[in-house]
């Protein structure tokens, strides 16, 4: 979904950088992602100045081995200083985090151990050790590090499908995902749903072209995305301004959620009573928007309600729209998982719900908005995607799930969008469940292993030109026609994560872009807008690998195109 609907809890490294080791700001006044993401600046110089201080007073006491890799048959790694380890010598690096890591590769292999204050890393880079570690040894990486008192907090104790341990709870939770979400009889029942919010979305690129002579791609998609989801989760339709609240809201809540300084040194916990307040403000926030949608389909599958003049039920000003049963938070209701003694409560609802609305909605729109970026870049490509389009099912007539499966250069063109901007250079953080070995070394049960994913996709002997966005690799006699994006036979690309943790609803979030790419492409010629010159590739670090400079384009109406020839 995310996006695809990527079920994504904060990983530890996230995004290629060592996100948030920052003095907490205010996240509560809703900001874009990009703006929360400028605004939680690094912690100030003088505070890491005075922590190491503090760290190596402490270290005389401490008098402990400061040497990390080769120790105890881990792998090697660089030294690190006593009591923070590595994570003083990342921070002073000012750079993001997946560049520390290309460069320990160089030096010391495909895996190697960093001690990042009172957590142990084990980084693996390699695709035949990713493929070892969360295939051929799936169920023993399986499990989750442990988690920060504020992701704790967002996610009620690990009651959510990617940040549960693995065991029962997971297994329940994720089952029942499976069924009523992604499950062959819930995406057809879904198609509607895809079908409205698809014509929502081009009338809205119309009015804004109209308005403003360019499009915002990313805000767009969002919007469209989430609406998707928003119905999938609630079985409602809901105001555009509500939908922007939420998205709003869980965005400070993943900004909020990003790993900081007291994540690797708890002894620093009492420092930062600050942003767990905060943390718990925006707790708040998030609950007090979704419960009354919790509280309105509840009331609906009761009998409440008061019918409007398209014979849909509103409860609470909310129009219910899917039948009882056929949302996702239907199933929820009566919902025991394992080992929480009782039914979920209020907090779990809009956990579970919000942990498909904010992945699915962030991923699939970023996915969205780089394909997009080609399009406009390579008017070429662009044309031979749109006369796939029009040859499969003309200019005017729905374009349904079964007729993007059988646009082969669509699938390429996402495809390739997903081997050349993977959401994310790490996939989620990872745990051994017990002590095992990888590569010939020890990783130690509930170490944070972190599987450095983006070399696989850059890598010049698997990809040639990898940094060139060139869909026909995945065509039949490119290097990728093959490729298996599960990982499951061979990793070559994994942009849904590998193994028991691979992100359940990749073939939904993968339909979702395919139909609005599609779509999009047939309604609209799409270049830069006028006066402006080609748009950025420049990628950054938000929750995702964003563009820079968000996309803007122009649109012209192929309707009228084909109407003055």
């Amino acid at each position: 979904m995310a996006p695809p609907l990527y079920i994504t809890p904060h990983p530890l490294i996230h995004s290629g950088e060592l996100a948030s080791f920052r003095r907490p700001v205010r996240l509560l006044a809703k900001k874009t992602r990009r703006e929360c993401s400028s605004e939680t600046t690094m912690v100030d110089f003088n505070d890491v100045l005075l922590v190491v201080s503090a760290a190596v007073l402490a270290a005389m006491w401490w008098r402990r081995c400061s040497k990390t890799g080769g120790v105890d048959g881990l792998p090697p790694g660089p030294p690190g200083w006593p009591v923070v380890g590595n994570l003083f010598q990342v921070i002073l690096q000012r750079r993001p985090f997946m560049y520390v890591v290309r460069d320990l590769r160089e030096r010391y292999g495909p895996i190697f151990t960093m001690r990042m204050g009172q957590r142990t890393l084990i980084v693996v880079t390699s695709a035949e050790l990713i493929h070892e570690a969360l295939v051929k040894q799936g169920p023993m990486f399986a499990s989750r590090p442990e988690d920060s008192p504020t992701r704790l907090l967002f996610s009620v104790g690990k009651c959510t499908v990617n940040s549960a341990p693995y065991g029962p709870l997971w297994r329940a939770l994720r089952r029942n995902f499976v069924a009523e979400i992604v499950s062959p009889p819930r995406v057809k029942g879904f198609s509607w749903i895809r079908e409205w919010a698809v014509g929502n979305h081009l009338r809205r690129l119309r009015v804004e072209f109209a308005a403003t002579g360019a499009i915002r791609m990313m805000a767009n998609c969002r919007l469209s995305i989430c609406s998707i989801l928003i119905c999938i989760c609630f079985g409602a339709k809901i105001p555009d301004d509500l939908i922007r609240d939420i998205e709003e809201v869980l965005k400070d809540v993943m900004m909020m959620t990003m790993p900081k300084l007291p994540d690797f040194l708890p002894l620093l916990t009492p420092l930062f009573k600050k942003q767990l307040t905060e943390a718990r403000n925006l707790r708040r926030r998030q609950l007090d928007c979704l419960i009354p949608l919790v509280r309105a389909r509840r009331e609906f599958l009761q009998g409440g309600g008061i019918k409007n003049a398209d014979g849909n039920r509103v409860v609470g000003g909310v129009e219910m729209m899917s039948a009882p049963g056929e949302a996702y938070i239907d199933s929820l209701f009566d919902l025991e998982p394992p080992g929480r003694g009782k039914r979920l409560g209020e907090d779990e609802l809009v956990t579970l719900c919000s942990e498909v609305m904010s992945a699915g909605t962030d991923t699939s729109a970023t996915a969205l908005e780089w394909a997009m970026l080609h399009l406009v870049l390579d008017p070429a490509v662009q044309e031979k995607l749109y006369d796939e389009v029009i040859s499969k099912v003309g200019t005017t007539a729905r374009i349904t799930e079964a007729d993007v499966e059988a646009m082969p250069y669509l699938q390429a063109a996402v495809k390739e969008t997903f081997r050349r901007h993977p959401p994310s250079h790490f996939v989620l953080s990872h745990a051994a469940t017990r002590d095992t070995e990888l590569g010939g070394y020890r990783v130690p049960a509930n170490a944070s292993v972190e599987f450095y994913t983006a070399w696989v996709t850059e890598n010049p002997e698997t990809w040639p030109d990898p940094e060139a966005w060139r869909p026909e690799r995945f065509l039949e006699g490119g290097e990728g026609y093959d490729t298996d994006i599960t990982g499951t036979r061979a990793l070559r690309m994994m942009p849904f994560g590998a193994g028991r943790r691979i992100c359940p609803a990749a073939t939904l979030g993968v339909l979702h872009i395919q139909l609005m790419l599609a779509n999009m492409v047939r309604e609209f010629r799409w270049v830069p807008p006028t006066g402006e010159g080609p748009p950025d590739p420049t990628e950054t670090f938000a929750f995702t690998v964003v563009m820079k400079t968000p996309l803007r384009a122009a649109i012209v109406e192929r309707r009228h195109e084909l109407s003055a020839h």
